[in-house]
């Protein structure tokens, strides 16, 4: 059965070459307003994540919300398997894909052809399923001749559709939004609109880091609330929202 379970997860940074700029920009890169404190060692450790708990199994729409620095895309990265957990455990089951920074991976001297292959590759996708949607994946990029030509030859545009054509290719089980995506010029953002909404349907649990009331509203059936890395709610998205603006 698809799942995403958490059971008291942590995660600690730990930052070494500690004075004062060392550490300012450590914060910034890590984006988190986690608690700071020093270990045995005194080493600086800045725990992002405290002691999160929650499960999500088939059917759920789970929001995450919080103020910017909360540790929203934090999570996102740990579920991900970006980052591993410090403390506790993480039990995923299904087919998960992260749709957090579209570009990852992109080689800018490698043509957009090669590129299907390298983003696909990185998001868990075998050769022979990149070979059966390679020439899909060109018709909705609408590069033309230009997908054997260098990315770093290609406007911003044709470099987000490229790469959101590449990551928007399959149907995962479990899908990963930081923030819905917009994709590309004004003409294109219908068609990516219409990709993503599918992707969201087809999926069988949602993740979705937002800002926007009205969206999680729209899309979710659970949230949760982060603040300073903690989750302070976990619940129905009426019950979220009211945390959160309590706040």
């Amino acid at each position: 059965m698809v799942h995403v379970i958490a059971k008291n997860i942590s995660l600690d940074y730990r930052i070494y070459g500690n004075g004062a700029r060392s550490l300012r920009r450590a914060i910034v890169n890590i984006g988190s307003a986690g608690k700071i404190a020093r270990d045995a060692k005194d080493v600086v450790k800045i725990r992002a994540l405290n002691s999160i708990s929650f499960e999500a199994h088939e059917g759920d729409r789970v929001a995450i919300i919080g103020s910017n620095g909360a540790g929203k895309s934090t999570l996102l990265r740990v579920i991900s398997s970006i980052y591993g957990v410090s403390e506790g455990s993480l039990s995923i089951d299904g087919h998960l894909v992260p749709l957090l920074d579209v570009s990852l991976g992109i080689q800018e001297e490698e043509s957009g052809r090669k590129n299907i292959y390298y983003r696909g590759l990185m998001l868990g996708i075998s050769r022979k399923e990149i070979e059966a949607n390679v020439d899909e994946i060109i018709a909705f990029t609408e590069l033309g001749d230009y997908i054997d030509l260098p990315v770093n030859t290609y406007s911003s545009g044709m470099k987000v559709r490229l790469a959101f054509a590449i990551s928007t290719v399959i149907r995962p089980e479990i899908l990963l939004m930081d923030e819905w995506i917009g994709a590309g010029d004004a003409k294109f953002i219908a068609k990516a609109e219409a990709r993503v909404n599918g992707m969201v349907d087809s999926a069988k649990i949602l993740f979705l880091a937002s800002h926007s009331m009205a969206l999680v509203q729209n899309i979710c059936n659970k949230a949760m609330v982060l603040s300073q890395g903690e989750m302070i709610y976990w619940g129905d998205v009426e019950g979220a929202i009211a945390a959160y603006e309590a706040l």
